[in-house]
């Protein structure tokens, strides 16, 4: 990534070329009044469109290109690279939280830090934008799992990469369904939203084939229409999970939708409706909660999804009671591990008969755990690993608790993973169940030792909220 000039929209276009030069970049960024990015500037556009054209005083906005693709700094290189050839754009500024010019990265940089192995997967992720193609893109995500996984890439990270890809399939599946409602003669959105996802994915953990845990955060609008404007959000949101669903993301069993209502509201709605639950604190409010604490933006207006973040961090450092509440709650999933360290296998359900969940009796209760903490002290980072280091760095957790923890997380993570790879591959159910004997004897010895791990966690967890010592 190199350095990226900027000039604003009053900038002539000898201006533009100089700033080009003198930071030995092969574009720069225009500016607006607002210092958002406008438009871009390359070395194309000075060939093709300045030079021999155009007087030296002409302004710069009358020769970028506008709009401009921008991406965060915190992207992976695989996901920039995908954009970039999907809208076969050279060049992309990368910005910062702050909305700060950090570098420009360049296609052909990008490209020579991939290898041939890998650009196979990314021209998957180029696929046209219809219903096939997002299916290829959402079956190819097995084998760059299992590439990843054999290039001892952290399971986290790779993680974190299906859940971006995934993203990028919401994103472009709204856009799909806002073009159907238009082609079809229900118009335009009648207000601003913002698509949320819920659980794994908005925690950046989605493992292969998730299920759908979506909702809509729409602009306020007047009472008096209602009607009008829940008319167009209706048949969109049908649209839009039926599409997700044959793509490969399983229709929600709890109905965990944007077609429910429930998850589908206004700002204020949605505020009242978190402050409704906190007071309430019945057994469904407070499983209710705990599906949406965990969200983030995929489509939209992101000061949607960050006003609703921070309004749920007010609301839970306000009310201990309410966290004390949730914790006792979750002590509903327990640890896999019994006496003598034996591990506990289903035993009520025939198809899982002697397998052992590892999502809801080992990842879970640490994610739950964590993140409690993280409201409690109100951090704002949704990852688990990432509210493991942050609790470290804030002094919630020693040196010894924080590898502790973050290993457990890992290992857990590590033997899903490969577990939904194998299932798959075998053409056989993709769960989180696992048998104990598919595992190496170490393998075992490990997941001992991290089950043990978490459940210390968990009590010492129960004892600060609920004040027991047993």
């Amino acid at each position: 990534m190199c350095q990226v000039p900027l000039k604003t929209l009053g900038a002539t276009c000898e201006e533009a070329v100089q700033a080009m030069r003198d930071a030995e970049s092969s574009a720069v960024v225009i500016l607006n009044a607002e210092n958002k990015p406008a438009g871009i500037l390359t070395e194309q556009d000075v060939a093709r469109r300045i030079t021999f054209n155009l007087e030296r005083s002409t302004a710069v906005s009358e020769v970028m290109t506008a709009p401009v693709q921008t991406i965060a700094e915190t992207e992976f290189l695989f996901h920039a690279i995908a954009v970039m050839r999907r809208n076969n754009i050279r060049h992309m500024p990368v910005f910062d939280q702050s909305g700060s010019a950090t570098g420009l990265l360049r296609l052909k940089d990008a490209l020579f830090s991939s290898d041939e192995s890998l650009m196979k997967q990314i021209d998957l992720l180029t696929q046209d934008e219809d219903v096939e193609g997002f299916k290829e893109i959402k079956q190819a995500q097995v084998d760059l799992a299992t590439q990843l996984m054999d290039d001892n890439v952290p399971v986290p990270e790779i993680l974190a990469l299906l859940t971006q890809i995934n993203s990028d399939i919401y994103h472009r599946v709204t856009d799909c369904t806002i073009m159907y409602m238009q082609q079809s003669g229900n118009g335009s959105p009648p207000v601003d939203f913002s698509v949320i996802v819920m659980g794994s994915g908005g925690r950046g953990e989605n493992f292969i084939f998730p299920d759908q845990d979506n909702g809509l955060i729409l602009e306020d609008y007047p009472d008096d229409r209602h009607n009008e404007i829940d008319a167009w959000f209706i048949p969109f949101s049908e649209s839009l999970t039926n599409t997700m669903d044959s793509i490969g993301f399983p229709l929600c069993n709890g109905h965990v939708m944007a077609t429910n209502p429930l998850w589908r509201k206004t700002r204020s709605q949605w505020a009242a409706q978190v402050d409704q639950w906190s007071r309430r604190r019945n057994t469904t409010a407070l499983r209710l909660c705990d599906i949406l604490f965990d969200f983030r933006s995929v489509w939209g207006d992101n000061d949607f999804a960050a006003e609703l973040r921070r309004h749920i961090t007010d609301v839970c450092r306000r009310n201990k009671s309410f966290l004390r509440d949730m914790e006792a709650e979750d002590q509903d999933n327990g640890i896999a591990l019994g006496f003598f360290d034996r591990f506990i296998t289903v035993k009520d359900d025939e198809e899982h008969k002697g397998m052992m969940n590892l999502k809801q009796s080992g990842s879970l209760p640490l994610i739950e755990a964590v993140r409690l903490v993280s409201l409690r002290e109100g951090y704002e980072v949704l990852s688990t690993l990432g509210r493991i280091d942050c609790m470290l760095e804030k002094g919630n957790l020693d040196l010894d608790e924080h590898d502790y923890l973050s290993s457990s997380y890992n290992h857990i993570v590590e033997l899903i993973l490969r577990q939904q790879i194998q299932s798959f591959k075998a053409g056989e159910e993709v769960s989180y169940y696992i048998y104990p004997d598919s595992m190496t004897t170490r393998e075992k010895n490990i997941l001992v030792d991290s089950f043990k791990a978490i459940r210390r966690y968990r009590d010492r967890v129960r004892s600060e909220f609920s004040g027991d010592i047993f």
